[in-house]
C-alpha cells in the first residue's frame, strides 16, 4: 500500500526543470568533483547528472519513474558526449539502490524527501552528501542552507545534509 501511495505521489508531481544557475549552486554546496558519483532522484531530462559529468567528469545516475523522461535523458547524455559517464534508470526513487552514491540531488516534494530518509540513512556511506532544491527533509536538520535569488528572479533554498557514521533515530 505504501509503495502504491508513494508511486502515485511521484507520478502526480510534475517535472519542473532545475535552472542551470541553481544546478551550479547545488554542485558548489555539495563540493562535486571528478571522483563523485552523483545520483539525481526524479531526474527528468537528466540535466543534473549530465552537467556533473560534463563540468567535473563525475559519474552520474539518473532515476525517474517516467520512461519518456528517461529516454529524453539518454538522448541528452549522448548529445552532450557524456553517455559513457552517466546512466539512467526507470525506477521508483524510494526503492532504487543508492549505495554507491557520493552525492544525491533532489527536487522532490517534502513528503517524498521524508519517505527517502530511511533508504538514504541505510545506504549512504559516511561523507556522502544530499542536496535538496527548495524542499527540506522533515525534521532532519541540514548541515548547511543556501538561500539566494536565481537568474530567473525566484527565491531558492538549497539544503545540504552530510551522511555520518551513525544511523539517524528519526528516520
Amino acid at each position: 500500500m505504501l509503495a502504491t501511495a508513494s508511486f502515485a505521489l511521484q507520478a502526480s508531481a510534475p517535472f519542473v526543470a532545475t535552472p542551470p544557475d541553481v544546478i551550479e549552486r547545488m554542485f558548489q554546496l555539495a563540493g562535486v568533483g571528478s571522483g563523485d558519483v552523483v545520483y539525481d532522484l526524479g531526474c527528468g531530462d537528466g540535466r543534473i547528472v549530465i552537467e556533473a559529468a560534463r563540468r567535473y567528469g563525475a559519474r552520474g545516475v539518473g532515476v525517474d519513474i517516467d520512461r519518456v523522461r528517461i529516454d529524453e535523458a539518454q538522448r541528452n547524455a549522448r548529445l552532450a558526449g557524456v553517455g559513457h559517464l552517466v546512466s539512467f534508470r526507470v525506477e521508483d526513487a524510494l526503492t532504487t539502490d543508492v549505495s554507491d552514491a557520493t552525492v544525491v540531488t533532489l527536487y522532490l516534494v517534502s513528503a517524498l524527501n521524508v519517505q527517502l530518509r530511511p533508504r538514504l540513512t541505510a545506504q549512504l556511506r559516511p561523507g556522502a552528501r544530499v542536496v535538496s532544491h527548495n524542499f527540506p527533509m522533515g525534521d532532519w536538520d541540514p548541515d548547511r542552507v543556501d538561500v539566494f535569488t536565481s537568474a530567473d528572479g525566484q527565491s531558492r533554498t538549497l539544503y545540504l545534509w552530510i551522511a555520518d557514521a551513525k544511523a539517524d533515530p528519526r528516520q
